[in-house]
This record gives C-alpha cells, sequence and structure tokens, in this order.
C-alpha cells in the first residue's frame, strides 16, 4: 500500500545526496577516490554505459576497473593504493589467462567479459531514512 504521507517526506529527506555545510565538521581525502591525475588518463565510455580499464602497478600487478557511470570512488585491492599505479591501460580487461586484453570502443563486450569479474565504483552516500 502506498503511503502518501511516507513519500513526501522521503522525497524531503533523501530526493538528494546533500548534507548541509553546517553539519559537516572536517573533510578529508577518501582512500577511495581516484586522484584527477588517473581520471584524466580514463578517456570515454569503451560502450554504451560503460568504461573499462586496468592500472598497471609500481609491482607489476594488473588489476581490472570498470564502471557503469560514478568515477568518484573505487576499490582498492588489498594492501594497494593508487599512488602505487604506474600505468592507466584503458578500453581494457584482464582475460582468462591474466593478460591484458582489449575492448573495442562501441562493441559490445567480449563473451567471458562480464562488469562483476572487475573492481567497480563505490557507493559514496546511501540514505538510511529512503523509502519511509
Amino acid at each position: 500500500m502506498v503511503n502518501p504521507y511516507g513519500q513526501i517526506v522521503s522525497s524531503f529527506v533523501c530526493s538528494s545526496n546533500q548534507i548541509a555545510d553546517y553539519n559537516v565538521l572536517s573533510g578529508s581525502e577518501s582512500r577511495y577516490a581516484i586522484p584527477l591525475s588517473l581520471l584524466s588518463e580514463i578517456h570515454g565510455e569503451t560502450t554504451m554505459a560503460w568504461t573499462g580499464w586496468v592500472f598497471r602497478m609500481r609491482d607489476g600487478q594488473l588489476f581490472p576497473y570498470g564502471s557503469s557511470s560514478s568515477m568518484e570512488f573505487f576499490q582498492l585491492p588489498e594492501g594497494y593504493e593508487f599512488s602505487d599505479v604506474v600505468e592507466v591501460i584503458n578500453h581494457s580487461y584482464l582475460d582468462a589467462n591474466g593478460s591484458v586484453a582489449s575492448l573495442e570502443c562501441g562493441a559490445v563486450l567480449p563473451t567471458g567479459y562480464s562488469p562483476d569479474s572487475v573492481l567497480r565504483e563505490r557507493v559514496f552516500f546511501v540514505s538510511g531514512v529512503d523509502g519511509i
């Protein structure tokens, strides 16, 4: 059953991800915030509503990444920081052998490629009162 009052309250409270500045005591950079220097090396969508790339780390390890839209915060492999990234391999993924393979821009994602198999964007704000 639809609760009109609950929908109105939910709309006012949860319709945007905004926090009033007077409610913020301090701010700091998140370890999950991808630095602009790396973000600027990821150019455009790979396919409609999907961007895939690989980070090569200082120790030679490769990690596949992908996002459907949100580029603010990302998962990090255990023990790594974004400062460990030495190369961004745009429009790429890791194949079944762990080798870098290209994703053709504008084409259908290859068979065997699963967006669930890559490190993804992280949710940065979730309301606890949505759907009252």
